[in-house]
């Protein structure tokens, strides 16, 4: 994805495209923070601990449910597809309720 213009939410490993433009600002447990597009506003989400997410002013009704939602299913980190997912810290918070470990 050289030359293409992404969000601050976006990891630079991450080679996904955006799919709007920053809706969401992502906290950490810190309070530090990155404006995102839901895509990667989600992904960033589900890579923190104690995260959390915040509409912007101009968002789209919803836009920061639909990116808690969906980090919900995601695992940290989930550009690195061959890591292992074998640890509660290591899967989306779903899988963990479906296999009752916790993180």
């Amino acid at each position: 994805m050289t030359g293409t213009v992404r969000c601050p939410a976006a990891h630079p490993d991450d080679p996904t495209a955006c799919d709007g433009p920053a809706v969401v600002t992502v906290l950490d447990q810190y309070n530090a923070g990155a404006d995102g597009c839901e895509h990667h506003g989600a992904r960033l989400l589900a890579s923190l601990e104690r995260g959390r997410v915040y509409a912007l002013p101009d968002a789209p009704s919803g836009a920061a449910i639909r990116v808690f939602k969906a980090a919900d299913g995601i695992p940290p980190f989930a550009w690195y597809e061959d890591a292992p997912r074998t640890q509660p810290n290591q899967r989306s918070h779903a899988e963990n309720r479906r296999k009752g470990g916790t993180a």
